[in-house]
């Protein structure tokens, strides 16, 4: 490199310093965009940086060499202003650069590593060039009075990412791009590459388990309603036949504990209640009696079919046993006191509403309940008390406008 090309550097450099706090607040708009319309089950976290000096020096003298040795003016890159948008999860990624499609104008998305076949490890990321808005960009006065307006298109890159992959990106950085050293010895290429693969199973574990968690959480609220729906029958003195189980089959019992709760909620959100019970029967003889938890889980489930089944009495060994199981099981002491209700015996009733709101004192449900049996027991007082928490808790008001329309005609007042 000539004399000429030394000065050319430096005085590249002083351009390129002298705009680092202009994209720097740039990067802050776009991030405070990002922060407020990407909505993930686990918001992502994220961060920015301006590319280092020698980075960027040696890549325009590789891309735009004609402009190096002529031009004076900030010379662009795509990769000046950089953002990770780091997300727990793999669906995450996908969800996100939806989302960024929907509040950035795209200029390009690539995608990182896809090209690796079943052999190779590496780099993963997916990059979205983002055009910068013109509201984005800050005024040249004050502190940037001295800078030359910027003709091309400014761009910012965001890299969407998992944990697990910044964090390999962080180290691959760090022991191969940044040094001379590269890993042509075997057994280091080895290792390099089953640490990565390490990470990649971990992160397809990770939304494996997601995955069946989102489908577990799915059902199980599609069981509640219908159990609810049923108490509400009942407590209204409309009763419900016993479900006919015409398409029992004998259970399936291979496979995980996951799998067979799955099946289990499945069969009993379809109906077949009794092979929902039979599968929930398998699982707790199949596991230990000091797995507390598990046991205080499928207890429940259990007696919410046999709930559905009518079998009152069944319904509150196992919610009872549930509660033996895991003394902070309150939905569990909730349905309990739904079948007392159901069963005209509101003290019992009241006793267990009074100990799932002890546990956790932010249901709406659980007190609108004690309201009733609390009516119920003439003791209007109480059950005006329990009604108006229920209510700032969120319930809804058609659902409670009976028990209203009660207390206000016993106390001729309006609630």
């Amino acid at each position: 490199m000539n004399t000429h090309e030394l000065v050319s550097k430096q005085e590249i450099r002083q351009v390129y310093e002298s705009y680092r706090d202009y994209f720097t607040e740039i990067m802050n708009f776009v991030i405070d965009r990002l922060q407020k319309n990407i909505k993930l089950s686990t918001q992502p976290t994220y961060k920015s940086r301006v590319k280092s000096f020698n980075s960027y020096y040696k890549k325009i003298v590789r891309l735009k060499p004609d402009q190096v040795e002529s031009k004076s003016d900030l010379i662009c890159l795509t990769d000046m202003m950089g953002i990770r948008m780091i997300c727990a999860f793999l669906e995450d990624i996908n969800i996100g650069l939806d989302q960024i499609k929907k509040i950035f104008d795209i200029k390009e998305v690539e995608i990182k590593g896809s090209e690796n076949n079943f052999k190779e490890f590496g780099y993963e990321s997916i990059h979205v060039l983002v055009k910068i808005p013109e509201e984005f960009r800050p005024k040249l006065e004050g502190p940037y009075a001295n800078l030359k307006p910027i003709s091309e298109e400014l761009v910012c890159e965001i890299q969407i990412r998992t944990i697990l992959q910044d964090a390999w990106a962080e180290v691959e950085h760090e022991l191969i791009y940044k040094t001379e050293f590269n890993p042509f010895d075997i057994p280091l290429r080895r290792k390099l590459a089953s640490i990565n693969a390490s990470l990649t199973l971990a992160d397809i574990t990770f939304q494996e388990i997601r995955d069946y968690q989102n489908k577990l959480q799915k059902a199980m609220a599609e069981r509640r309603r219908s159990f609810y729906s049923k108490a509400d029958n009942l407590l209204n003195e409309n009763p419900v036949p016993e479900a006919e189980d015409i398409n029992r089959v004998t259970p399936f019992v291979q496979g995980t504990i996951d799998d067979m709760l799955l099946r289990a909620i499945e069969a009993h959100n379809q109906g077949r209640l009794q092979e929902a019970v039979d599968i929930y029967s398998k699982i707790i003889e199949a596991v230990p009696v000091d797995q507390g938890a598990i046991h205080a889980v499928i207890r429940k489930h259990r007696g919410m079919a046999y709930f559905a089944m009518n079998k009152l009495d069944q319904a509150l060994e196992d919610f009872e046993m549930s509660i033996q199981a895991d003394k902070k099981a309150f939905r569990s002491y909730y349905y309990k006191g739904i079948v007392y209700s159901i069963q005209k015996k509101y003290r019992e009733a009241i006793e267990c509403y009074t100990k799932s709101l002890e546990i956790n004192e932010f249901q709406a449900h659980a007190n609108f309940r004690r309201a009733i049996a609390y009516y119920e027991l003439q003791e209007y007082e109480k059950a005006m008390n329990d009604l108006d928490v229920a209510l700032k808790l969120g319930l809804n008001p058609d659902e409670c406008k009976g028990l209203q329309e009660k207390l206000v005609k016993t106390f001729g007042m309006n609630m």
